[in-house]
Order: C-alpha cells, then structure tokens, then sequence
C-alpha cells in the first residue's frame, strides 16, 4: 500500500499544501514551526480518523479557521481517495472513502495500516501501564477487526458500570441486580479480551526479537511478559477474576469505579530477563521502542496483507550514531517511509537513493530537493 500524495487545508501551520510522495524514502526537512509533524499528523489522520497528538479535532484548526480538510490518494490493488473534513462551527468530522462517508471505525480501522516513531514513545517503555495498553491495542485493532469490537463493547461495558456505581452510591438507584448484571458481562467480555492479548503476546513477541537483533546484531535479548489480573500465572482465568470482583465490590462502590479487569492490565519489557522500566538505560530503552515499531511494522504487514505506511517523526536526534546506522539500514527493507528531519546534511548516515523524495518546508511551501 502507498500513499501518493496528500493536500492540506487550514490544518495546523499549512493553509493550502499539496504534496506527492515516492515509493520509498521520503525526507521531510525544515526547521521549527515549518509544519514538519503536522504532515505525518495529516496521514496518521487518514489512517486512523483521529490525531496522534491531541484528542481534540479543534486544536489542529489553523488560527483564525472553521473548517479543515485533509484528503490522500493511496494506491494498492484498487486506488482510494480519502477526505476528512472537520467543521468547527458544526463540531461535526466526515470520513469519505471515495466519496462514500463512513460512520463507524470498524470500517476504517486496518484499511490503511500505520506504524509511528515519536520521541513519545518513551511512554511505552517509561510510561504507565494505560500508555502500554493505548500501544497494543492500537496494533492489534489494525490487525483484528475481531478484537476492535470487542474491546468497543467492553470499554463500553466499564463505562455503563461505572454510571451505576456513582447512581447507587448517590442512593439515585440500589437495584444491586443490575449491578449484577453489568459485572457478569465484564466478566464475560473481560476474558474474551484476555484471552486474545495473551494470543497477541504469543504473535508478536517473535518479531520483537528479531527486530531487536537487526538493531543490536544480537547483543541483547528482549522479553515481553502480560501482567493481567494482578500477575495471575494459574490457570482457572475466570475463578481468579470472580475471585477479584467479589473481594473488590465494596471498594469498587465506594470509590465508583472498575477496579478490576484487563482495562488494568499492564505489559512489562525485559532484556536478559531484567526488568527495562526499572533498570534499563537510556539507550536499552530507546532501542527497545524502536524495535517495537519495526515488530508492529512486520507483523501488521503479515496479518494484513498490506504493507503499513511507517512515520518516524524528529527520531534520529535522540540516539547514537551506531544505532542509528542500524534503523537507517533497516528502514530500506521496510517501504514507503516518512522521516522528518531538521537539517538532511548533518544525518550523512541517511543517504539518498534515486528513488527516494525530500521535500523541503519553508514558509509554508514545499520545495522539491
């Protein structure tokens, strides 16, 4: 799959932009404020419906606009035409797919596979254990139309509960059979959800290994472990998590929340069977969260079909010149890539091929090098 251009309007810094793309490496180059991540912003937009940096479609309004609009051109064994177009004033966004509106991220989500390196990536390796769930289940709802569903129904599930618990403590509804009712579906739905993150792990711990090894020549090896119900290892799942519901009811209407299930499920990295977060360095960990992106690349590739578009945005900044060699060389296998830098002639590690594009951003106008 290969995008071949995208036109913004009034999105971010970019009032009117038009740009096309190759197959291969594309350079995105330009110094501050230029709009560098807003470009990768629009395409993971056209993948995903939604941003990678904020949670409000507002915010990426140019100043002083109602109305943005992105639309991309992506070539694979049929050629589609995306359009979002978001309206402030209506608080309303379209999703067109060849002028046909979709309403529903089941018919959107894993169209377009998308793989993202950012310097907030750190997150997944330093982070809580929410940011470690926001980045397996953004891989696995591009692979699995299954698992999306199921986890709309579930996160739905948790919120449906969580309204009858602030009713009953508020003395609004002490009906206790309803709350039975909700906790037996959080059941139900909770160990489906397991059950396939526990099949995920299985699926993508071998590509993370590799990846790692591409990076490091093998120096190190990578561990991934899912930490669910509070670190069960037995095997009755669903007496445990019964167990938990009824030793945490009390606490759970007292406070109004969901206290258990796999919306607190964590995933812990290790490397030589060390434990990342806790002891890992700087650069074990930036390596480690570029390798999870090469792995999410390669098995999003073998479970679609479709080969994902890979955005690294400001990456090569934060790591040595050796591993950087590395992702360099790895990236040539890869595809259609999109790399934002501030300055192509301090990166001479990332040399250009006949194939690739750089595109140059200056005020606002792109600039063909």
């Amino acid at each position: 799959m290969i995008l071949t251009a995208v036109q913004l309007k009034n999105f971010r810094c970019h009032k009117d932009i038009s740009l096309n793309f190759s197959e291969s490496l594309n350079y995105i180059v330009g110094g501050n404020g230029q709009g560098k991540t807003a470009i990768l912003e629009a395409i993971y937009y056209l993948c995903t419906t939604k941003s990678h940096n904020t949670n409000s479609d507002s915010e990426v309004l140019k100043f002083g606009e109602d109305v943005f609009e992105i639309s991309g051109q992506f070539k694979d064994l049929v050629n589609d035409v995306v359009r979002i177009i978001y309206s402030s004033g209506e608080n309303k966004k379209s999703y067109l797919q060849n002028g046909k509106h979709k309403h529903r991220l089941s018919e959107i989500i894993g169209n377009y596979p998308i793989v993202l390196l950012t310097p907030a990536d750190h997150s997944i390796t330093f982070g809580y254990p929410n940011d470690r769930r926001k980045f397996i289940d953004s891989i696995y709802c591009q692979a699995s139309s299954a698992y999306l569903g199921l986890l709309i129904d579930y996160n739905k599930t948790v919120r449906q509960r969580t309204s009858l618990l602030n009713s009953i403590k508020e003395n609004r509804n002490q009906n206790t059979s309803e709350l039975d009712a909700w906790t037996q579906q959080l059941l139900e739905t909770g160990l489906e959800l397991i059950e396939y993150r526990k099949n995920f792990f299985g699926e993508i711990e071998p590509f993370v290994k590799h990846a790692y090894k591409e990076i490091l020549n093998g120096e190190e090896n990578p561990g991934l472990k899912y930490f669910f119900l509070g670190g069960y290892n037995g095997e009755n799942i669903r007496e445990r998590f019964v167990e938990l519901l009824e030793a945490k009811r009390d606490d759970e209407l007292r406070r109004c929340a969901c206290l258990v299930g796999p919306h607190k499920d964590d995933f812990v990295f290790d490397i030589n069977g060390i434990n990342l977060k806790t002891f890992g360095s700087q650069g074990q960990h930036k390596t480690f969260q570029v390798a999870l992106r090469f792995a999410e690349f390669f098995y999003l590739k073998e479970k679609t079909g479709k080969s994902p578009i890979f955005l690294l945005d400001d990456v090569f900044g934060e790591l040595d010149v050796a591993r950087s060699v590395r992702i360099s060389e790895n990236l040539r296998k890869v595809g259609q890539t999109f790399i934002t830098l501030t300055d192509f002639t301090n990166i001479s590690y990332l040399s250009k091929q006949s194939t690739d594009t750089v595109i140059r951003l200056m005020n606002g106008k792109a600039i063909y090098a």
